[in-house]
């Protein structure tokens, strides 16, 4: 855990919480929201990595971030963690879960476990997390909930049916979050990114025009911004992925998509 002063006291501050916020999209979102002046918690397992990204944002933007060490897998404690985190930042108006794992692409592998860990991080995770943060909102009648899941949540597919079928989990969920608190003044965003140059893109069994996490953590900012309830990212994944539902099953699991 670190620690975060806020250096402009007297100028408003927006505060975030980004869970699994060390690599990848995560990293890059919270660089474009330091750039915005963002006071920042950043929650995930590696700490050189947390530190490295504090020290950056810390050193070199407007904004200002903490990191606390954090399992998703894990949930107990995290009703503590997440008042100790508020605390810190004092208080919270942007809480982003952006989770995820996945295991190499193989349909001839069949492992529970894989299959169990995959749930456990991509849906599971989010659901200690996204009962506070709604309560709290709901409370307050003000805040915004962002929840990264994928397009591959819109059909199941050929050697990663765990994957697909925790994103797709995720984005019921979580629509059932924003049909719940819209009506208090929450805001409930839902990001469908397409391909993304992670780390979890070497797992995939091919690449279909991948973009770079810096672009896609602009295209989720601007979704931030104006406050969107569901967006591909980038939009193209919008009218590809509503064309791969039209495809009728017996053909989808012939093209192997």
């Amino acid at each position: 855990m670190s620690e975060i002063t806020f250096t402009r006291p007297l100028e408003p501050v927006k505060r975030a919480i980004i869970i699994g916020g060390s690599s990848g999209i995560g990293e890059a979102l919270a660089l474009r929201l330091a750039r915005e002046g963002y006071g920042l918690a950043l929650l995930a397992r590696r700490e050189d990595k947390l530190q490295k990204l504090c020290e950056t944002i810390n050193n070199d933007t407007l904004g200002q971030a903490a990191y606390f060490l954090h399992d998703v897998k894990i949930t107990k404690g995290i009703p503590d963690l997440f008042l100790k985190v508020c605390a810190q930042l004092g208080g919270l108006d942007l809480f982003i879960y952006n989770a995820g794992t996945q295991f190499p692409n193989d349909p001839s592998v069949y492992s529970t476990g894989n299959d169990l860990d995959t749930f456990q991080v991509n849906l599971l995770g989010s659901v200690s997390w996204l009962n506070l943060v709604g309560e709290r909102f709901q409370k307050l009648r003000s805040g915004h909930i962002v929840v990264v899941g994928s397009v591959a949540g819109d059909r199941g597919r050929m050697g990663m049916s765990a994957y697909a079928a925790s994103k797709s989990g995720l984005h019921t969920y979580v629509e059932g979050f924003r049909n719940r608190l819209s009506r208090h003044g929450v805001v409930v965003t839902t990001i469908k990114p397409g391909q993304v140059s992670t780390s979890l893109l070497k797992n995939a069994d091919k690449e279909l025009w991948p973009i770079s996490a810096e672009l896609a953590a602009e295209y989720m900012w601007r979704a931030i911004k104006r406050r969107r309830m569901v967006v591909y990212v980038p939009s193209r994944w919008f009218v590809i992925s509503g064309l791969i539902r039209l495809v009728p099953s017996i053909l989808f699991r012939k093209l192997n998509i």
